[in-house]
């Protein structure tokens, strides 16, 4: 997982702050002696404690990613065309061509289509090409002995170790920063709880076993609700006076409901019948695209948190099966907020009565949804947006 996809997912789980209970500083080789301790008391042996922990050590280069915020935040647009671009397409289709056998037969044991697998494939790892470049247990025990999250990463350090011990995983194996490994970046405690041994080797190898790899992902995504034979959602048309305090996806309606409220698809059809309840987002605004997201959408923020990630993975996951591109236009100029923006809005909501949940710089739900009653009480589209123009009333004078 790369590093700005693997941030929104510590911030979304309330983890990118201090803990109150973090471990007190204390050199780091008498922290390990803790670890070691505690991993002997799990059932590890000390020969195999002695070679998996040989030569750890704090990594400074890992505290400074951490401690990096980006600068600006990611519009919709430039977010969909990083991540959705024309070589991932073509680098995925070639692999659901190469795959196909092993892909069909793994979407017949988890109910998870094929285009889904690939599109996580693609956006975790660039298919395999960017699995990480930082000592696993080195990395993890770096930020697990740091204070500001040592609860968190220590649970990971020792479910390293535990994978480690039971042979999934080499010792001196390499991921990202954070601890994320292999083909679909599994952090530690994902890797142990749903990783698979697809081809019966008796290991759970996420980088060279391609039935592992693709079990261990639809494992994951089918036991965190995945509908087996349901789509992620799709781009829509809305209505002229469209209500946009029904978007977001604390509102959810059956597809019949939205039918009579006048949702169209893009290209001016019926919605599908049925009663599947589904959501309304607005990722850019009332301005931007509007999609309708179905319980598939959830499921994948499971994987990440991140809105704009999950609309990312169901429109590759189009792509890749001969879907075209959003149909929406892109405006002329988009202009990102800085997260110094973003932490001034948060605090002049709040100022004005508006829980927006903290001064973080981060735009999650609670931020969303103070924007959304903060433009309906002065009579904007309440679609929770956040804009450079929005910014400069909130910082203008109050009548």
């Amino acid at each position: 997982m790369n590093r700005p996809l693997w941030r929104l997912v510590l911030l979304a789980a309330g983890l990118a702050g201090p803990v109150s209970a973090a471990e007190p500083e204390m050199p780091f080789s008498q922290w390990l002696d803790g670890v070691r301790q505690e991993a002997k008391a799990a059932g590890m042996t000390s020969a195999f404690l002695d070679a998996a922990l040989a030569g750890a050590r704090p990594i400074k280069r890992v505290i400074e990613l951490d401690r990096r915020q980006p600068e600006f935040t990611l519009t919709f647009w430039n977010y969909l065309n990083k991540s959705v671009n024309a070589a991932r397409i073509a680098g995925g289709r070639e692999m659901m061509a190469k795959h196909r056998a092993l892909l069909q037969q793994t979407a017949r044991r988890f109910g998870v289509q094929p285009r889904f697998i690939v599109a996580f494939w693609g956006l975790e790892s660039n298919y395999g090409k960017h699995t990480g470049a930082f000592p696993l247990i080195g990395a993890v025990a770096t930020l697990a002995h740091d204070r500001r999250r040592s609860r968190f990463f220590r649970g990971q350090l020792l479910a390293a170790l535990t994978i480690m011990s039971r042979g999934d995983v080499a010792l001196k194996v390499k991921g990202s920063w954070a601890g994320a490994m292999g083909n679909f970046q599994f952090i530690p405690t994902t890797y142990k709880d749903f990783a698979v041994d697809a081809d019966g080797d008796g290991r759970r190898d996420l980088w060279n076993s391609f039935p592992d790899m693709f079990a261990s992902a639809a494992n994951y995504l089918q036991r965190s609700g995945w509908r087996r034979g349901w789509s992620w959602g799709r781009e829509v048309k809305l209505p002229k006076r469209f209500g946009f305090a029904q978007t977001g996806l604390g509102v959810r309606r059956t597809l019949g409901q939205w039918r009579a409220l006048g949702i169209r698809r893009i290209d001016g059809g019926e919605l599908p019948k049925g009663e599947a309840r589904a959501s309304v987002l607005l990722p850019a605004g009332y301005e931007g695209p509007a999609f309708l997201v179905y319980q598939n959408y959830r499921t994948i923020l499971n994987w990440n948190r991140s809105l704009l990630y999950a609309i990312a993975v169901g429109h590759l996951a189009d792509r890749l099966v001969g879907g075209g591109p959003l149909r929406s236009k892109r405006p002329a100029k988009e202009v990102p907020l800085s997260r110094a923006d973003v932490k001034d809005m948060q605090s002049l909501l709040t100022a004005m009565g508006f829980d927006s949940g903290g001064s973080d710089g981060v735009i999650g739900p609670k931020t969303r949804k103070a924007i959304k009653a903060y433009q309906n009480q002065i009579h904007l589209p309440p679609d929770g947006y956040p804009t450079i123009g929005l910014l400069e009333r909130l910082r203008g004078p109050r009548g």
